[in-house]
């Protein structure tokens, strides 16, 4: 069963592989070489959305929560994934001081970050047949990191989902090490390192963590 508290322990582990925090770091901000084409481009927040993804809808989520910031927000929501903004150090200030500043911009990300991450994996989870909250973490990163669960991952490896017929913990396995083996020899040699976050569930599997009521260390935090 998926309680509150395991999802928040599951959220928390994704925090810090995203921002290093386990609370997570709603102003956190960065940019990467990996948007289309391999263009630079803004990730940020908790769940680091990208400039060239999600981030538009977050921005959208507070100009209707009527942020503080929204007025100065305004006259960039026709460029937001379609004029590069990762030389615009007055946007990204502006998306910066919003998150430290307004607590509308952490209501924002928190029900963004929900309906297009969370819910998406938790259905996922639920209708193939996933009942392990080990399994709900792997995939629920998934979707964070990679936006869905890529079926050409799913075509590497025979196991079925539960629903199938399959069993849980196998399938879970295999697909935490098609990720892996994908990220780590990846075209993109960014992607290159995130390859720990696959490898990190590889290795809760194998200290039996599979219903996640042992603390979790992760990049040297500890996540309880």
């Amino acid at each position: 069963m998926i309680t509150d508290s395991i999802k928040q322990k599951i959220m928390r582990i994704v925090n810090v592989f995203e921002t290093g925090s386990a609370e997570g770091r709603y102003d956190a901000l960065v940019v990467y070489p990996d948007g289309r084409g391999g263009s630079r481009q803004i990730t940020y927040g908790r769940s680091q959305t990208t400039e060239q993804g999600n981030l538009k809808n977050l921005l959208q989520r507070y100009l209707d929560l009527d942020g503080r910031f929204s007025a100065e927000f305004a006259p960039y929501m026709d460029k937001v994934g379609r004029t590069p903004l990762a030389n615009d150090n007055a946007f990204k200030e502006l998306l910066k001081k919003a998150a430290r500043e307004d607590p509308l911009m952490h209501k924002a990300q928190d029900e963004t970050f929900e309906i297009l991450y969370f819910q998406p994996a938790l259905h996922f989870f639920e209708a193939e047949g996933f009942k392990l909250p080990l399994s709900l973490l792997v995939i629920y990163d998934s979707y964070i990191h990679s936006g869905s669960i890529p079926g050409f991952l799913r075509t590497r490896f025979p196991e079925r989902t539960p629903l199938r017929g399959g069993d849980e913990k196998a399938w879970i396995l295999a697909y935490a090490k098609a990720r892996e083996q994908w990220l780590a020899t990846h075209s993109r040699k960014i992607l290159h390192p995130t390859a720990k976050r696959p490898r990190l569930f590889i290795d809760e599997s194998a200290k039996g963590n599979w219903a996640l009521d042992a603390p979790v260390k992760v990049q040297g935090v500890t996540v309880a």
